[in-house]
């Protein structure tokens, strides 16, 4: 029994040097761009684009509504230090863009309440939805084969997915994709 014991603790301590070394990757390493091919990238915006989530008032939305805009999909949560960290980026970057097309949506995977006061402490500018378990299959649909936080999908007005990036996005090189997105016509996908 007591070797039981110590093999579970080991386990639970290997499981926690494994996901303590994946959230210290993601945070070193900026927001590493996650490539996907063309079916991939399909799936997952349509994957993404069908989702009816609840918003911080229980309100159901759909994904698809902001369909034409350009969007920036942010999967986090309350607990995760990198979401917390980019998160202020995020509500400034609203600010700046929203009036040319762009709109974050944060799809949280946490409690409804913890979210709620978050949200509300942050000031977050942009809709917030809140995601159960289930939302970690349309992480891994969008190409998060990592199962970690933050995750963020840039979708075009056509709603394609342009870009993917695993952990803190860095802000600068989330703009320069940006720039040039926001200027695209989303039926002929020509500059306006």
């Amino acid at each position: 029994m007591a070797k039981l014991k110590q093999l579970l603790i080991y386990l639970m301590l290997a499981a926690l040097a494994i996901t303590t070394g994946f959230m210290l990757r993601s945070q070193l390493m900026g927001g590493s761009q996650v490539a996907l091919s063309s079916e991939e990238s399909q799936q997952g915006a349509k994957a993404i684009l069908a989702v009816n989530l609840p918003d911080i008032e229980g309100e159901n939305q759909a994904v698809s509504q902001w369909l034409g805009e350009v969007m920036v999909v942010n999967f986090w949560a309350t607990w995760c230090t990198p979401c917390q960290e980019e998160i202020p980026e995020f509500i400034e970057a609203q600010k700046k863009f929203r009036d040319q097309g762009l709109v974050f949506v944060g799809i949280a995977i946490d409690q409804p309440d913890k979210v709620k006061m978050f949200s509300q402490e942050f000031g977050i500018n942009y809709p917030v939805l809140v995601g159960g378990l289930n939302t970690w299959s349309l992480l891994e649909a969008a190409g998060n084969r990592q199962s970690a936080l933050p995750y963020t999908v840039v979708i075009n007005r056509s709603g394609e997915i342009v870009e993917t990036y695993l952990g803190r996005v860095n802000l600068k090189k989330l703009e320069t994709l940006l720039t040039p997105l926001l200027k695209q016509n989303p039926q002929t996908g020509q500059s306006i």
